[in-house]
């Protein structure tokens, strides 16, 4: 075996190189070890057993660094963009670079000779983080609500086809050396295969972490093999760069390659633990959410789950009709409001974004395009307001779903309203009804039951315990509070109900 001039593939310079990795410093440390990694990925004929020794050894190494970054991403929402932008550069930059070196130990798998037969006592761990790799590269995409990178999906497919190749598919080994637990090389591809199923463009990326380890756990209810069932929902061919698709009807064609996916007894068990979580139990013990959350944040992402990984997954509720209208469109309450009260002038701050193109409608919204670099405020949960360019009439919506592309972004927005009337909410208790200052609101009739109306309010606005009044159509209006339907970034859309005061 020839001589590699490189310090990691001698085991006590390796050693020594991780005791000096400056763990206490996460960036800077991951820093290193994305350097570390890159040099092995361009190091010609570095021993394969040694390589995949190294490169395991600095993963291992970089998780407690991660999974610090990764708190400081999915918690600090009031964090400066820039320092948001590092967080994600660093995490995804390592996932990125640790995939292409497994990935370059794995391609021995597929020859036969020396190297081969080296590897074969770690091959289903090589084979199992190379998968585990390439899912945590796609999870930091969709945080940012990213489509797959190139060929990804036939990389996952790849090295599954490998451990199958060599058997070791199924055969189950500790992910890494510092965490708990057992996993297989077929069992983190079902991991992100779920996880795709389950439509993540319409969650935000703390919901995205947590629908992952609730997947995590339920993963071994999951039904996975080369032969469909009767009631399989989804399908893959691991040999293509296509991810998994809904089996409206069978492949064109049969290939060995074709897999075929379905939640089965996971889903029972999905719909279970939220009703437990709805009744006001704790989230059980044995379920690791790597963190704590509220009760309303995981009865949202379970509720989603239960929804996307039925056996019969959620359905287009109304006829969608193509078009290609250009339309502007505003963000934020603020903007909202000065829209329905007809003072938002041209050259307001904020006015209409330029580049937006509808493309589809509906009753119940709809589809956008946006060419260029999307702003900053563009994510699931925002509160717009559109008008086809030229129109007089504007519509209130919130973005549900965000695909962010490489020359362009596209949204699927929900209508909350045609029309709203702008208003000043003040508590009843107020000794000078005129002279306080109220809370700025959006008042919504449409769509609400007769004697209710739904109100869009500053975020932390709405109180249950609080009557609030208000001037309705000219009318002194009382409004008792019913429940908070929606928190956003900016707002709160929450129901009433309405009676005339005295």
């Amino acid at each position: 075996m020839p001589k590699v001039d490189h310090p990691l593939a001698d085991a006590r310079e390796l050693r020594r190189i991780l005791g000096e990795i400056p763990t206490t410093q996460p960036i800077k440390a991951l820093e290193e070890i994305v350097g570390w990694l890159e040099s092995l990925r361009d190091t010609p004929d570095f021993p394969e057993l040694r390589l995949y020794e190294a490169a395991s050894q600095l993963d291992d190494a970089a998780q407690p660094c991660l999974r610090a970054l990764s708190r400081d991403y999915l918690h600090s929402p009031r964090q400066a963009l820039a320092d948001e932008k590092r967080l994600w550069t660093m995490s995804h930059g390592f996932w990125t670079a640790l995939a292409a070196v497994y990935e370059r130990g794995l391609a021995t798998v597929r020859e036969q000779g020396r190297s081969r037969e080296q590897l074969k006592p770690v091959l289903p761990g090589l084979c199992a983080r190379q998968i585990n790799a390439l899912g945590n590269v796609l999870k930091w995409v969709q945080f940012r609500s990213g489509s797959a990178p190139g060929n990804l999906w036939q990389r996952l497919g790849g090295a599954l086809l490998a451990a199958e190749a060599a058997g070791v598919a199924t055969h189950l080994t500790r992910l890494r050396s510092n965490q708990q637990g057992m996993t297989s090389p077929q069992q983190e591809f079902i991991r992100i295969l779920g996880l795709q199923a389950a439509s993540l463009d319409s969650l935000l990326p703390m919901e995205i972490e947590i629908a992952e380890r609730l997947i995590a756990h339920f993963q071994p209810e999951f039904v996975f093999g080369a032969v469909a069932a009767h009631d399989s929902v989804y399908w893959i061919d691991l040999a293509l760069d296509q991810p998994p698709t809904r089996l409206a009807r069978m492949p064109p064609q049969a290939r060995p390659s074709q897999r075929f996916f379905k939640a089965g007894a996971a889903h029972a068990g999905i719909v279970t633990l939220l009703q437990e979580i709805e009744q006001g139990h704790d989230i059980p013990g044995e379920i690791n959410l790597g963190g704590h959350y509220q009760a309303g944040t995981l009865i949202a992402v379970l509720r989603h789950l239960a929804a996307y990984l039925a056996p019969i997954p959620p359905q287009r509720r109304h006829g969608r009709h193509d078009v290609r209208q250009p339309a502007e469109l505003l963000y934020g309450l603020a903007n909202a409001r000065a829209a329905f009260s007809g003072k938002l002038g041209s050259g307001d701050a904020g006015a209409a974004n330029a580049g937006w193109l509808v493309e589809n409608v509906s009753r119940g919204g709809f589809g956008a395009v946006l060419g260029g670099i999307p702003a900053a405020w563009l994510k699931v949960g925002a509160l717009v307001t559109m008008r086809p360019a030229g129109g007089d009439h504007w519509q209130l919506g919130v973005v549900r779903r965000y695909q962010r592309g490489e020359t362009e972004s596209r949204v699927g927005i929900e209508t909350l309203a045609l029309r709203a009337e702008p208003g000043e909410l003040r508590t009843r208790a107020a000794s000078s009804y005129s002279a306080l200052a109220g809370i700025p609101a959006l008042l919504i009739q449409e769509g609400c039951p007769n004697g209710e109306l739904r109100a869009l309010m500053p975020v932390g606005s709405f109180d249950l315990g609080e009557t609030l009044e208000c001037d309705l159509h000219g009318r002194r209006t009382c409004l008792t509070p019913v429940a908070l339907v929606e928190r956003g970034a900016d707002f709160e859309l929450a129901r009433y109900r309405v009676s005339a005061t005295a």
